[in-house]
């Protein structure tokens, strides 16, 4: 069984997260970022600013249906618009979340009818609700964005999907938000299939993506609030008490948000996935060499929390990150650094073919000699999920002893484990510091080495 399964991955595609525009989706659990529809009002891009249009007209006709007393309709607009399954965007562990409730709905369209500002020109970014409301936070603005904007996401995946063969099926959409009538409707189209749950997927462009709206409550808080207005002289209130008072000054928010406006080359998307700078890749290193070996001091753990940082960013974008310490199912044991083979470079293609290895096992040893123990360890995580090839991480050479163990598995089961050591490390640093190879190429040139070992 893969850890955090990616869409591409059970599709057995090459891409890699570098290379599409869309935030590649997970089969059992949400991509952890949200989209920040500032990010569509800032953009230079025409067809972005028309989305975010979009977006403000389909929220502030929810105001029209509350002065018309329809509120029943709004209530059922809102309520549908407040969850989107499809994009997967936030923290569910499973992909499944709830709706809002009616209570929390109508306390949203009532800004429509409390705020004269709201009643008469509506919103321009609607993310402002989190200035007013309480419950409502980064993934209800993301929700209710994907929903309003999901007639384009549907269009958008399609043509994705095209150009990276990603398979569709047809699919029937309950909840597509129709912007000339201004209500959800159903329809058929196709659209990739989540393999587990059999529900539709829907792509998000990476460029929309923050792990925190450019506008919302915590920086409202603490990077204007208690500066601006209590100035230092009050205790700050409650949460429930500043979301009553920014509701009956208006003035006050809207300061907030013209700052927010004035800042706008400051809000950049946030990527899947952030690579440290090489200065602290370098001083990662030279904490790692100063480590002793063993659990002295607690140092294994920080062998293993050095290495992840140092691992995960020397080695992107040829390999992305998955997950590190990934228990399995039984609870016995812990694979220490998990990566994605996205097949991204030659040697990684050749390892796929041989070893049908389809995510790559890292395990990390701060031990001053590897034992037997040690590479059986790894051998049992070379499972047909994960395929036959897999990394010991540790501080010095193999033994003479051990490393004939590793040439005999190779032999009797062609397995591959190969150990890069401290200067292994140094040398990968160097590259990523140089930027005139790739740091992936020391684990090929260890790969290579240990081949030519090996009986023909």
């Amino acid at each position: 069984m893969l850890i955090r399964p990616r869409l591409n991955d059970f599709h057995n595609l090459s891409f890699t997260q570098e290379e599409v525009d869309f935030a590649i989706p997970f089969l059992n659990e949400d991509i952890p970022l949200y989209l920040d529809p500032f990010l569509l009002w800032k953009s230079p891009s025409l067809q972005d600013n028309s989305l975010h249009t979009a977006i403000s007209n389909s929220f502030n006709h929810l105001g029209y249906l509350i002065k018309k007393s329809q509120t029943k309709d709004a209530l059922d607009i809102l309520m549908r618009s407040s969850e989107c399954t499809e994009a997967g965007m936030g923290s569910s562990a499973n992909r499944i979340g709830m709706k809002i409730g009616e209570k929390t709905a109508t306390s949203i369209l009532n800004l429509f009818l409390s705020v004269p500002q709201l009643s008469n020109n509506g919103f321009t970014h609607f993310e402002e609700i989190q200035l007013y409301i309480d419950q409502i936070s980064k993934d209800r603005v993301s929700d209710i964005a994907c929903n309003f904007l999901k007639s384009f996401l549907i269009d958008y995946t399609i043509q994705q999907s095209e150009s990276h063969q990603v398979p569709i099926e047809k699919v029937r959409i309950y909840d597509l938000y129709d912007y000339k009538k201004n209500l959800f409707i159903e329809e058929d189209t196709y659209l990739p299939i989540n393999p587990e749950t059999k529900k539709p997927i829907l792509f998000v462009p990476k460029r929309w993506l923050r792990y925190i709206p450019w506008i919302n409550y915590e920086d409202y808080f603490n990077g204007y609030f208690v500066k601006e207005i209590l100035q230092g002289k009050d205790a700050p209130p409650s949460r429930v008490e500043i979301l009553e008072y920014n509701r009956k000054n208006y003035d006050v928010v809207q300061s907030y948000i013209k700052e927010k406006e004035r800042t706008l080359d400051d809000c950049k998307n946030d990527p899947l996935f952030k690579q440290i700078p090489i200065l602290s890749a370098k001083r990662k290193l030279d904490s790692i060499i100063k480590l002793p070996s063993g659990k002295t001091d607690n140092s294994d753990k920080k062998y293993e929390d050095s290495i992840c940082l140092v691992m995960a960013s020397a080695l992107y974008p040829h390999l992305d990150f998955a997950e590190a310490q990934s228990r399995t199912d039984s609870g016995t044991q812990i694979r220490d650094l998990i990566f994605y083979n996205n097949r991204s470079y030659d040697f990684l293609k050749d390892i796929y073919d041989d070893f049908q290895t389809r995510q790559i096992v890292m395990e990390l040893k701060n031990v001053a000699k590897v034992e037997r123990d040690h590479v059986n360890q790894l051998n049992r995580y070379l499972t047909e999920s994960f395929g036959r090839f897999g990394i010991l991480v540790t501080r010095n050479p193999l033994p003479k002893s051990i490393f004939k163990n590793t040439i005999d598995l190779w032999s009797g089961q062609r397995r591959c484990i190969i150990a890069l050591t401290d200067e292994d490390l140094k040398m990968m640093i160097s590259v990523y510091e140089s930027k005139q190879r790739h740091p992936i190429e020391v684990i090929k040139k260890k790969y290579l080495e240990f081949r030519r070992s090996c009986p023909s």
